[in-house]
This record gives C-alpha cells, structure tokens and sequence, in this order.
C-alpha cells in the first residue's frame, strides 16, 4: 500500500476501514476514549481525555490500555489489508494526547497479526457464568507468547494461596470502591438501558444484580439501574482460569504497550473459542494492587486481571459513528 493510494479515494476507504476496526476495542466503561486523525498517508491515534473516568482512572492508566487495545485493533486491520504499518508511540512530548502515528509502507511480507482480523468482530467483554471446563495448558502458553510479542508477561494464578489472596484482595477493592459516592455516580453515569446510546455498558449485556451471584471474585456491578438482562449468577470463581497481565514499564508508554498486549491476547483467545472478562477493581485500587504484586511476587506491575474460559455469547455493546472518531487534513 503505497502513499499515493493513501491520498486515492480507495485508500481512504481502506483507511476508514481501519478505524472501523480500532473502534471494536474493548474500553474501560465502554467509554471509547479515543479519537483518530488522518493526514496524508498518516493515521494518528489520539486520547479523548473528556472520556476519562476521573473516580475510577485519575492517572488515565485505564484510558491509554484501552487506546493500546484501539492501536493494536488498527495495527491487524492495516496488516490484514496487506500493508505494514510504521507505528510510532508517544511520538511528540509536547502533545501527549498523541498517542501513536502509524505511517502505511509499500507492500511487505504477510504479518502474523493478519490472522486476528476475523476475530475483531467475535470478540466481546463476556460477565455470563462460564463452564467447568478449565482451559488447556497449551492455550494459555499461547496466550502467554502473544503477551510477550507485545512486550507484557501473562502471569497464570495457579497456586492455591495466590488464588484465595487474588479473591479476598478483589473482593476488599470491589467493596471499597462502591463506598465510594462518586465511583457509584460515574457508574451509573456510564450504563444504559438506552438502546439508542452508542457508548457506555448496555443493560443486555450485564447479569441482574440481587445479591446471589456466589461470586469469589466480583465482577462489577453494572446492574446500577436495576435492569440488567443476563442471569444473576456468575459463579466468577478462583478455581476458573485466571491470567494477570503485567508489565515492567509503569509510564504512560508502558501502558500504551499493555493495551497493545491485551488485545492481542483477547483476539488471540477468541481466535480459539474462549471467552475473557476482565476483572480489574484490584488493580484500580492502590492498596490493592501493591499487595497483589507483593503476595504473588511480581517484577512487574499488575495491570489487568482476566478470567478466561467458555460461556454462551452475549449482545455486543454499540461503538460511536466514524463520523464522531475521524478527522482529515490534507497531508
């Protein structure tokens, strides 16, 4: 894909295209913290700081995973549609809402992200009960190689004692952020029953809250209108696969680069019929999240905790309009 295809109305298409597909990331609330810039034969990827969560995410850690997830959705389009993108992160400290440019070069060989670009589509945030079948340990290694391709580490709870201080330390950071006045109202602010809305975490896709979910590990509490449409029970249990993706890098490039991963390994899992929740209040309170790297004996920082398993699939949350994401200059 050369420059002069950029500028060419097929290679607007395709750039389109692109941000179509970056746009089907996972965010943090469903927020879609992000926003995309195209000049020339440049795409820049840029952070909607009027989407940050500023109860749950005052150091915006959330909002650039979720832009990393949004790059990397970009990066397989691109590769998928035959070209190999130049990605530059961070490429200006004077601007530091400019997240990444990624400049298209001239036809290369077939990049392995290619292959993720169906699972774009199929992937989905799933808060269903999952089966008892546990997930082979082949898988996770996959898993585990597609977070090191990004520069993270996987890490697999798999210790007894790390699996019950993984559930009693999320269990205190979900209670504690719920007592939390003002992490309740950006909640709230942020699900909809709404059919209409084209962000934020639907109704549909989030089990009714009454207090009988048997959770060992909470999953949040989105029912905050009292009309969430998925059974009440979860069973999010310490015995389920549990994956920690961590990184050493604890910047804002660091966390760019986690996103990155964490979509490559969600892509990844879809790609081969599991489903993923994430399960990120321990890690979003400090106190918790230092003693969770101390109790599991981390190098890195804990970034999200995932659950991985099999579960049926659940409506699919709405994405905002290219119209609202995408702005061109001339090059």
């Amino acid at each position: 894909m050369t420059s002069s295809r950029l500028r060419s109305p097929a290679g607007n298409a395709l750039l389109q295209h692109v941000v179509r597909r970056a746009a089907l990331a996972p965010s943090v609330h469903n927020t879609q913290p992000w926003r995309f810039r195209l000049t020339g034969n440049c795409l820049e990827l840029r952070a909607d700081r009027t989407r940050q969560l500023t109860a749950l995410d005052p150091t915006g850690r959330q909002l650039l995973i979720s832009c990393g997830c949004a790059l990397f959705n970009a990066r397989v389009a691109s590769a998928a549609a035959g070209s190999q993108s130049d990605v530059q992160r961070l490429p200006d400290p004077a601007d530091p809402d400019l997240l990444a440019r990624l400049t298209a070069q001239p036809a290369a060989p077939a990049s392995p992200i290619a292959a993720l670009h169906a699972a774009i589509e199929r992937r989905q945030t799933n808060r269903r009960r999952f089966s008892s079948d546990g997930v082979p340990a082949e898988v996770i290694e996959v898993l585990r190689a597609a977070a090191e391709a990004e520069g993270a580490e996987l890490f697999a709870i798999t210790r007894p004692g790390h699996r019950i201080a993984t559930a009693v330390l999320s269990q205190q950071a979900d209670a504690e952020q719920n007592a939390n006045p003002a992490y309740r109202a950006e909640l709230r602010g942020w699900t909809t029953d709404d059919p209409h809305r084209r962000d934020g975490v639907p109704a549909s896709a989030v089990p009714h809250v009454d207090g009988s979910a048997a959770d060992d590990l909470p999953i949040r509490d989105f029912d905050s209108h009292g009309t969430g449409w998925l059974p009440t029970r979860t069973d999010s249990s310490m015995r389920q696969c549990l994956l920690l993706l961590a990184t050493t890098d604890e910047s804002p490039l660091g966390w760019l680069r986690a996103g990155e991963a964490l979509e490559r390994i969600w892509l990844t899992a879809t790609d081969h019929g599991y489903a993923l929740s994430l399960l990120t209040q321990v890690v979003e309170v400090p106190r918790t999240r230092q003693q969770l790297r101390a109790e599991l004996g981390l190098t890195g920082h804990p970034l999200i905790l995932l659950r991985v398993g099999t579960a049926p699939k659940t409506p699919t949350s709405q994405r905002r309009p290219l119209t609202e994401l995408l702005t061109e200059q001339p090059g």
